[in-house]
């Protein structure tokens, strides 16, 4: 299996110094660059100071993450776990992404361990008026709640539509929402 290594180094210099590597800079994403050469594959995902550096051929990640270390001070953080809230288990040689841990940090964090498990967050049927019920006094708490479960919907689309609902009342949040 390949390498999946995670560093920590600074966004502009690594974003200056691909332009010396032979990358493909796909357009639908600024921060996924792809190299594909002879059969060999390495994907570079930049994020702030975090890398990840992934692909088929161990040797050709050893020399890109040797390339950023010669130029830039590169810390490695070993194989890849856990990445901006989507953690990353090995099973053979595949990689399942899971945000287990981060839906359960959320609902841990608005203090919902105790409650009870449905299948499905919300009927379709029902509906959520603007001013139903008084309105929040810190919308602060909201925001955050639902931009978290806006990112959790990447794993969970079975949350999507009631996540949908609730982001419309995020300018006015009220205690029902």
């Amino acid at each position: 299996m390949a390498l999946n290594k995670l560093l920590g180094l600074g966004l502009l210099g690594c974003l200056k110094h691909f332009s010396s590597l032979v990358f493909m800079d796909p357009k639908t994403d600024p921060s996924l660059f792809i190299l594909n050469s002879r059969g060999t594959i390495v994907y570079v995902l930049v994020y702030v100071d975090g890398i990840i550096v992934m692909g088929n051929n161990d040797t050709a990640i050893r020399d890109i993450i040797g390339r950023f270390s010669s130029q830039f001070a590169v810390k490695d953080l070993g194989p890849l776990h856990y990445f901006l809230g989507v953690e990353v288990l090995r099973h053979d040689s595949n990689l399942l992404l899971s945000q287990c841990k981060y839906v359960l940090d959320i609902i841990h964090r608005v203090g919902m361990v105790d409650c009870k498990p449905v299948s499905s967050p919300m009927s379709t049927s029902h509906e959520l008026l603007p001013d139903d019920s008084p309105p929040l006094e810190d919308p602060s708490k909201y925001c955050q709640i639902v931009g978290a479960l806006q990112y959790a919907t990447l794993s969970r689309p079975d949350i999507a539509f009631v996540v949908n609902k609730v982001c419309q009342f995020m300018h006015s949040p009220t205690e029902n929402h």
